[in-house]
Formats: C-alpha cells, structure tokens, sequence
C-alpha cells in the first residue's frame, strides 16, 4: 500500500517563498536574504516539486504569485513568526530577561533566610518572577518530587529515592532562651541539662520532632513539652515573650536577630540539622532558577 508522501518545506524554503512573493523579484528577495539569486531560484523550485503545485508565474520583468502561492502565504508567515517567538522566548528565558522561580521552603525558614536574597535577586533581575510555596515541613517533599516547585530550601526529616540535598549553612539542634535565662549562662548546655525543663518545640511527629525526641531519648532525658506549635517561627515567637526556651537548629535565631534571645547548642550528644537545597534528581533547573540559587548561596555567605 502506498503512503501518501507528505512534504516539509524547510525554513529556507519558507523564507525564500515568502521574500519573493512580497517582493516579486529574485534579485531583490536574494539581496533581503543575502544569497545569490540562483540560490532563491532553487530553494523555489524545490518547494513547488515538493508540494506538487506552482507558486508563481514568471514573466520577464516580475514573478506573480499563483492561486497556491496565495493560499500558502499565510501559513508560511504564520511559522515563521511562530519560530522567530520561540527564539526570541528562549532568549529571554537563557538571558534572564523572562521567567519564573517557584521555591518550596517553611514559613519560619522563608522569613529569616529569603528576604535579603529576594532583595539581592530583584535588584539584578527584575524581569523574573518569585514565587515562595511556603508549605508546611510534611508538604514539603512532594512539593518537591511531583515538581510544583524549582526546588527547596530546609532541614527534611524523610526524604525517599530520587533526592539530592546540597548543604546550604551547617546548623545543630539549640535551645534558644532569653538572656536572662539560667542556662544562658552557661558555657555549654548538655541535654541532660533539658531533664524536667519546660520546653516549647513543634508537634510530635512533625518536623524536628522525632529527631529531638531520639537525641533525648539517647541522652536518658525525658523532655518536658509544654507548648507545641506547628512552625518554629511560632516557637521563636512565644520564647522571645516570656514563654518556655525552644529546641530549634541555631540558625532559626541567628538569621531572626532577636537581640534579646540567645542559642546554645545543645551537646552530648551534639546533633546536626544542616539547612540544605532539596533538588529532584536528574531535573533540568531553569536559567532563572540557577541565577537564584547562585544569589542564594552568595547572600548566605555574606550574611
């Protein structure tokens, strides 16, 4: 059975055809160009033979668009205007003059660590659009996987298959208590220290919960939890009013600058909870959402 052969002009063709039927000439349609008048006349005659059909009559002075040639034109200039887009979109996109980076972070770590590399990115690239998904730490990895977001920013507790994390600050689990506080005095504070202390910290099973229950679990402390919240800014919050000291990682405080508020780590054991950049493995990142990270990492850096 034979198969109906289907022809595909190619962009040469197309800006051939379309030069000289606005133009009527070979010569003028090669000097727009800037190929020989052979070279038109070929590319012509080649996109006629594969569309079985002619597209101009020749005369000597002029060539004069056939019936076909007028019902091609607008398809041609169509594509063409069509590919002349997508460069010039893509060359907006790879210049950072067009785009959008959507980032998935909690609300406490959105508001200590994102404003100034908002600031520092906007002032470079004002063109591009930010949009922070501050999501809730148990939203955060399908937020993540299922690609809602460019990437993420946090301390993830369960992380599966297919995740890369890049350490954004190195940061350990701390109480954070006011000045004036008796373990704010100390030169270290040891978990042992918590045994009884009235504490605030996130729900169980939720965020840092499980990893500060097993750090006090293995120091033989049994914690005494009288405020839960569901994000650490709340936690940062009610310490800073006169409420029980919180257990965070350090960095929840240092980027708050909450001057009448101090963060001990705590030791034996002494326990990490870097701040990383949560990526999709093997996910192509845009231009934007390179440029960001890049601000990102060199705001962080000289903060």
């Amino acid at each position: 059975m034979n198969k109906e052969h289907t022809f595909s002009p190619t962009l040469k063709q197309l800006r051939a055809f379309v030069a000289v039927y606005h133009l009527r000439k070979l010569s003028a349609a090669a000097t727009q160009l800037f190929i020989t008048q052979s070279a038109v006349s070929v590319l012509i005659r080649q996109m006629e033979e594969g569309l079985g059909a002619r597209l101009f009559d020749r005369t000597t002075r002029s060539l004069q668009p056939t019936p076909a040639a007028h019902e091609a034109i607008p398809v041609a200039e169509r594509i063409l205007r069509d590919l002349e887009a997508l460069g010039s979109g893509l060359q907006d996109l790879t210049g950072l003059r067009r785009g959008r980076v959507t980032v998935a972070v909690t609300p406490t770590l959105a508001e200590i660590l994102l404003p100034p590399v908002i600031r520092a990115f906007r002032d470079q690239h004002p063109d591009i659009q930010i949009a922070i998904d501050d999501c809730a730490p148990d939203q955060f990895y399908s937020r993540v996987m299922n690609e809602q977001t460019d990437f993420g920013i946090g301390t993830p507790e369960r992380l599966g298959a297919g995740v890369e994390l890049q350490t954004l600050l190195r940061d350990h689990l701390s109480l954070v208590c006011p000045r004036e506080h008796p373990l704010a005095q100390r030169r270290t504070v040891r978990w042992k220290d918590l045994d009884g202390l009235p504490v605030t910290t996130v729900r169980p099973g939720y965020g840092i919960r499980p990893l500060i229950e097993l750090s006090a679990a293995r120091a033989g402390v049994r914690l005494n939890v009288t405020q839960e919240v569901t994000f650490l800014a709340t936690a940062l919050w009610m310490t800073g009013n006169g409420l029980a000291p919180s257990i965070m990682p350090a960095a929840y405080l240092t980027y708050s600058r909450d001057p009448h508020l101090v963060a001990k780590a705590l030791t034996a054991p002494k326990v990490s909870r870097d701040i990383s950049l949560v990526l999709k493995q093997g996910r192509s990142l845009s231009p934007a959402a390179r440029q960001f990270i890049t601000v990102l990492r060199k705001t962080l850096a000289g903060t």
